[in-house]
């Protein structure tokens, strides 16, 4: 962490608060004027600056209007005398993080310095972001068809939206766009816009004026700002509340936003990429996405393919991950034997890439030899709970009720529920659910109890021949639950009786 930077021409203020901040275990560095400071900031930056507002030659207005221009991030506290409440009102125009009154509590001094600590080592997190691009490895079609896209995007500043699975690796891929782009020297900052609550979302995107909102104790840059003259990516996109939708289009339309509770418009040079699982044609049709918007973003689409259609690549996805995971902890690779990299590549992950990443830090650590048989991964990966399948055995893909799961060859032929075993289905259900789980998978009840609802329905239909009321009668439903559930579910062949 770099020092807290004092400027005043008091010495008795710079060696009070040295002493103070050198109690708290922070180191300081101070100036006598803001000429020195000015200097200095040619070799060197501050975690946070406390200046004096007049000091003989340049003012401590100068110097927080020169470190605002450069550094925009950096949290400036302005000391002022009660008296000169102008300078302070002055210092707050000019973006100060806050003003300490002379005479000051050293306390509440401290106690403000660590507030500005905390929301500099903040900003310095978000900026800096990875130290390098994490690699995007594949060797099948549909991925080289993502590394040709990349290759013809790299000198274009164009609005891409990523489009693809959860846990299929869109924000790498936005990553990669960036730093093959002319803005690789600036910042990447990114958002998921589902993982932040709908009432903090637009100060997160665009920040937020002392004051915009109880608790809103400092003024905040949002990540526009933080984005500036770099790139900025949204995922999940689709899930972005409809009245934050018309804001983003103002940004995109005229390149101008204002912070929360802000009256002075600010100029945002940042190019925007953004990604979604979701079918956003279908969401502009059901009103829950700005069609205007979808337009704007869907310049260029790179739709990025699920794992399961590029299982080629999951050994070599496999065996990265199993370094990766071992250098992070400081232990020997483990390998998979080629049977347990054939009962992988059978598998449909529904959480992709992420469900697979995290299934290799999982055998890194609880795996017991070197060499990892298919009876030591995971229980709610293998086909029955509470043994796993020999390893000799070859594995294929089954579908049953929708769900794709690998199973042994020699169980595929006569893997449909057997008349005496009416719960068998229920091994399959919770399988698939431990599954999708383990990848990360979110709404799990939702997902599995429409594909649950679906096939009682699609069943029920082919035994009445399509009659939907006899359907509804046979299933104990009402005639109007069945019609709203047929709708809603999307199911053809349904007619009246």
């Amino acid at each position: 962490m770099k020092p807290i930077w004092i400027v005043d021409d008091d010495e008795s203020i710079r060696w009070v608060l040295e002493k103070a901040l050198a109690r708290e275990n922070l180191a300081t560095k101070s100036f006598a004027n803001a000429r020195d400071a000015i200097a200095a900031l040619e070799f060197e930056t501050p975690q946070v600056l406390v200046s004096d507002i007049r000091m003989p030659g340049d003012s401590g207005l100068d110097l927080l209007q020169l470190v605002k221009s450069r550094f925009p991030g950096l949290p400036v506290i302005i000391i002022t005398a009660f008296s000169d409440l102008d300078s302070a009102v002055a210092a707050f125009q000019g973006g100060a993080f806050e003003y300490l009154a002379k005479p000051f509590d050293i306390d509440k001094a401290v106690e403000l310095i660590r507030r500005a600590l905390d929301e500099s080592l903040r900003e310095t997190s978000v900026e800096s972001g990875p130290s390098e691009t994490p690699e995007i490895l594949g060797q099948a079609p549909a991925m080289q068809e993502v590394f040709r896209a990349i290759g013809r995007l790299s000198q274009s500043n164009v609005t891409v939206l990523i489009t693809g699975e959860s846990g299929s690796g869109k924000e790498l891929v936005a990553r990669a766009l960036h730093k093959h782009s002319p803005r690789a020297s600036q910042p990447f900052i990114a958002l998921n816009t589902a993982a932040i609550p709908k009432d903090l979302l637009e100060s997160e995107l665009f920040g937020h004026e002392r004051g915009a909102f109880t608790g809103a104790q400092t003024t905040r840059r949002g990540r526009f700002e933080q984005a500036e003259n770099g790139t900025l990516f949204l995922d999940e996109i689709g899930d972005m509340p409809f009245d934050l939708q018309t804001r983003l289009l103002r940004v995109l339309s005229d390149g101008h936003f204002y912070r929360v509770g802000g009256h002075q418009p600010l100029k945002a040079n940042v190019r925007v990429i953004t990604a979604t699982h979701q079918n956003l044609e279908q969401r502009v049709r059901e009103g829950l996405f700005r069609e205007d918007l979808y337009h704007r973003l869907n310049v260029i689409r790179l739709r990025l393919p699920s794992l399961r259609e590029r299982r080629e690549d999951i050994p070599i996805l496999v065996r990265h991950f199993l370094v990766q995971s071992a250098k992070q902890l400081g232990v020997e690779a483990k390998r998979m034997s080629d049977a347990t990299l054939q009962f992988l590549s059978g598998l449909d992950l529904p959480g992709n890439v992420r469900q697979l990443e995290n299934l290799c830090n999982w055998i890194t650590v609880m795996a017991p030899g070197q060499t990892v048989e298919v009876k030591d991964l995971p229980l709610e990966l293998t086909q029955e709970q509470g043994h796993a399948p020999a390893p000799s055995e070859s594995y294929a893909p089954i579908q049953h009720h929708g769900t794709v799961m690998s199973v042994p060859v020699a169980e595929a032929a006569s893997a449909q529920p057997a008349s005496g075993a009416p719960d068998a289905w229920l091994g399959l259900l919770e399988a698939q659910a431990a599954s999708m789980l383990s990848g990360g998978q979110q709404e799990v009840m939702a997902v599995l109890g429409r594909q649950f609802e679906s096939a009682l329905i699609r069943t029920a239909l082919k035994h009445t021949h399509g009659r939907k009321n006899d359907a509804a009668v046979r299933l104990g439903i009402g005639r109007n639950t069945i019609t709203r559930k047929i709708a809603e579910l999307g199911i053809d062949g349904a007619k009246d009786d």
